[in-house]
């Protein structure tokens, strides 16, 4: 199973990235030479995905103006939020154009180099039809920035949990994930969290999550980002950090 369709969500203000963000989209802001947005659109254009649906609303035509110039694929249809819809209305707003199957759901800010094989396709490979979804997930103290206590635990077969009480975990949800339209059913039109939809599939049994193998930068503040550009010339350079 190869998906051909993709959400990247770029609606965001950005706001903990201001003041970078004071005057244009997170997703446009640059690293290893090119906006976070173009890395997510390239890796999902050689997992083979054919159309992306990008959500706007903070810097909008900035944004539209910068994906209309890629030369290369996938397709990108626009959706534009007059109000911010958050993650799980966004997704829910745009299943007429993601169509009936299986399809990728990509932070907009997500930057992440792969292991042996691509994380898209490991998530792919990972797919079954009694899943409502399945995340990529990173190791929290693989993480070279502030995560707070961890999103989530896993049982040796990928099945995932919320923390108990007062429960520190291991792994931190990585801004992407494979959805089945299943995922938003009855949902309410409007703004709602994607975790309102994990907690559901969570609660049937029918979320799973895939360990990222590579790095996996969180890309929250200016220094942040400042770290994850040092990161990677180190890595150039073949030295240690």
């Amino acid at each position: 199973m190869r998906p051909r369709t993709a959400m990247v969500l770029a609606a965001g203000m950005g706001e903990r990235m201001r003041p970078l963000t004071s005057e244009t989209a997170k997703p446009l802001l640059r690293i290893a030479g090119k906006a976070l947005i173009d890395h997510a659109l390239d890796r999902l254009r050689d997992a083979g995905v054919e159309l992306a649906v990008v959500n706007t609303h903070w810097q909008a035509e900035r944004l539209r103006q910068h994906l209309q110039a890629r030369p290369a694929a996938p397709q990108i249809i626009f959706h534009h939020e007059e109000t911010l819809l958050d993650t799980g209305g966004a997704v829910r707003a745009a299943l007429p154009l993601l169509g009936p199957q299986p399809f990728y759901v990509v932070n907009g800010d997500s930057f992440w180099l792969d292991g042996v094989r691509p994380a898209l396709l490991r998530l792919a490979d990972a797919w079954s039809d009694d899943q409502d979804c399945i995340l990529l997930v990173h190791r929290s103290f693989h993480v070279h920035a502030e995560v707070g206590y961890g999103d989530f635990a896993l049982d040796p077969w990928g099945k995932v949990r919320r923390p108990k009480e007062r429960e520190i975990v291991p792994y931190v949800y990585a801004g992407v994930q494979l959805a089945g339209p299943a995922l938003l059913a009855d949902t309410p039109e409007g703004a709602f969290s994607m975790n309102k939809c994990w907690d559901r599939a969570l609660a049937r049994g029918r979320a799973r999550a895939v360990v990222h193998d590579g790095i996996w930068f969180h890309l929250s503040t200016p220094s942040d980002l400042a770290d994850a550009e040092a990161m990677l010339r180190a890595c150039a350079l073949g030295e240690t950090w």
